[in-house]
C-alpha cells in the first residue's frame, strides 16, 4: 500500500511502531519522497534526527543533520553501525517522539555507521562528536529501542509523570 507521504507526522510514545524492529528497504522514488517529508519534520521539530519508524513507517531509514543548516541534512538507508569505541560518554538525550524526556544517556564516543544515500551509493562516515550520537539513537529507533530502555533508574523516576501522560493520551 502506497504512503501517504503528505500525511506522514511524528509518531509518539508509546505507540506500537515504536517498539518493531523496522525492515531494510530498496531505494524508489517512494523512500526518496518519504525521506524528503522526514527531513522537513525533523527541521520542524528543531531535531538533529528522525527515523523511519518516528513517523509510523517501520523501515530502515533515518535522516540527520547535526547543524540544523539544510546543505548538511543527510539520509541514511539500511545503517550499519560498526567499530563503537571502548571510550564511552554520557551526554543528555531527548526525543522528539517522547516529547520533554531528556536524559543522560551513556553511548561510545565514536562509530561508524556504513548506508546507502538517496542515489544508491553506499558510504561509510566516521565520527566521535554529536553526529556519532546521532547515527546510535536513530539506529536505536529501528531497533525498536528508546531513551526509556537506556536512561537510569532515577531519570525514569523523574520523568514518570510526562511518560505516564503519554500512555494516557495514546489509550485514548
Amino acid at each position: 500500500m502506497p504512503v501517504k507521504v503528505d500525511q506522514l507526522q511524528i509518531v509518539l510514545y508509546p505507540d506500537p511502531v515504536l517498539r518493531k524492529r523496522a525492515a531494510p528497504i530498496e531505494l524508489n522514488d517512494e523512500v526518496r519522497e518519504v525521506a524528503a517529508r522526514m527531513i522537513t519534520l525533523m527541521h520542524e521539530a528543531h531535531g538533529v534526527g528522525l527515523a523511519a519508524p518516528q513517523v509510523g513507517l517501520s523501515w530502515r531509514m533515518f535522516v540527520a543533520n547535526p547543524t540544523g543548516e539544510p546543505q548538511d541534512d543527510r539520509v541514511f538507508i539500511n545503517p550499519e553501525l560498526r567499530d563503537p569505541a571502548e571510550i564511552v560518554a554520557v551526554q543528555s538525550e531527548g526525543c522528539l517522539s517522547i516529547p520533554d524526556v531528556h536524559a543522560d544517556i551513556r553511548r561510545p564516543q565514536s562509530i561508524s555507521v556504513d548506508a546507502t544515500d538517496l542515489d544508491g551509493n553506499r558510504f561509510t562516515l566516521t565520527d566521535d562528536a554529536l553526529p556519532a550520537r546521532i547515527w546510535q539513537h536513530e539506529t536505536d529507533h529501528l531497533n525498536g529501542v528508546l531513551i526509556l530502555d537506556r536512561m537510569s533508574r532515577l531519570d525514569k523516576i523523574a520523568h514518570r509523570r510526562v511518560i505516564k501522560d503519554l500512555e494516557a493520551d495514546y489509550a485514548q
